[in-house]
């Protein structure tokens, strides 16, 4: 079975969680190719229905119909629809001159079967992190179609961004400045590996959002903040989408302190230091890290043997006077807790001061 995800903001990020995604879902990956904002996997069965609810860095699902060629494309049914008017776009991901033969192809064909059928460009575009944009759908369309070098296929599942804004603007308890969005909370329990029916250990939990994407996906969730007004909050929504309160656990307690709590990972944002309405000075910079480095270094020594997997976490990316980004020392915290780095990324937008590096750790 063939399928492309279409990449979000963060590309390189977006593609590490596509394949931690289907190795934790057991699905193994035959081969791949890379494109600009995409990747395309051949994987051993289908895609589980709305698998791209559990993904928060991927803007679309498409499966593989067909090879391009006359033959395999009259075989295919291409429009399962009702009406008689459609609107579509082709993703095109071709370098070579596919794209224009689906798209005449797809005229021919659809005029063969009385449709009214538009194709219409990619009017969107999607700022990426490195500053560079892509073209993206957008407005009212009803089918959506895509072009490889060798392959045509059909986007079959778009992420749900109204829902995902719901759940985070309407949720009782809200921290604007402090809380992390449900999209990243779900690429951080992806990049954790964590199964259905296991646990994961979030040791900075705040209100709860990667604690409430954790149990969306039924997993079982341990919830630590030494804020007792955030663990508060964190009862509250998790109370308001009524899980089962046998599936999740909240402490009020420091998490360098923290006694019993097994997980098989840990997914968490650490405060990450105060806001800033102008570029800080060095001197704060400085003192932002090293309380971090500190911080996350006794934290660590105390959870390490807690968990059996991944230890997943942002750390602080600081904007200087001079527009770099500093960063925390992490690889001396991993090897004086005998942890190694597996991955880490970069997060942020060119507007904030503090952005996040994500680091991904395990044992060594």
């Amino acid at each position: 079975m063939q399928y492309i995800f279409i990449l979000g903001r963060n590309p390189e990020l977006s593609k590490e969680e596509v394949f931690c995604y289907l190795k934790k879902e057991e699905f193994k990956v035959l081969s791949s190719g890379d494109f600009e904002s995409a990747v395309l996997v051949d994987i051993d069965k289908e895609l589980e229905a709305k698998a791209i609810d559990k993904l928060g860095g991927i803007i679309g699902i498409g499966k593989v119909l067909c090879k391009i060629n006359v033959k395999e494309l009259e075989a295919k049914k291409i429009y399962y629809g009702t009406e008689n008017k459609i609107i579509y776009v082709i993703w095109n991901f071709a370098k070579n001159n596919s794209y224009n033969k689906v798209s005449d192809y797809l005229k021919k064909r659809f005029k063969e079967e009385k449709l009214k059928a538009s194709e219409k460009p990619l009017t969107g575009y999607l700022e990426l992190q490195d500053g560079n944009h892509v073209k993206i759908s957008s407005g009212l369309i009803d089918e959506e179609y895509f072009v490889t070098d060798d392959y045509f296929g059909k986007i079959i599942e778009r992420s749900d961004y109204k829902n995902l804004e719901e759940r985070d603007m309407k949720k009782p308890e809200r921290r604007e400045s402090l809380a992390i969005s449900p999209r990243l909370a779900k690429i951080m329990i992806n990049l954790s590996m964590t199964k259905k029916g296991e646990t994961l250990l979030d040791p900075f939990c705040g209100i709860g959002v990667i604690l409430q994407e954790a149990l969306l996906q039924g997993m079982n969730v341990v919830g630590v903040d030494k804020d007792e007004r955030a663990i508060s909050g964190a009862r509250k929504n998790l109370e308001w989408k009524r899980f089962n309160k046998e599936d999740y656990k909240l402490i009020n307690d420091d998490s360098s302190r923290l006694g019993q709590a097994r997980a098989q990972a840990i997914a968490t944002e650490p405060e990450l230091g105060e806001k800033f309405k102008s570029l800080p000075s060095n001197e704060q910079i400085n003192n932002i890290i090293n309380n971090y480095e500190k911080l996350m270094f006794r934290v660590l020594s105390n959870l390490k043997n807690k968990v059996s997997g991944r230890i997943v976490f942002t750390a602080p990316l600081v904007k200087d006077h001079r527009k770099n980004r500093k960063g925390c020392d992490i690889t001396t915290i991993a090897q004086r807790l005998n942890l190694r780095i597996v991955k880490n990324f970069p997060e942020f937008r060119e507007n904030q001061i503090i952005g996040r590096e994500i680091f991904i750790l395990a044992k060594a």
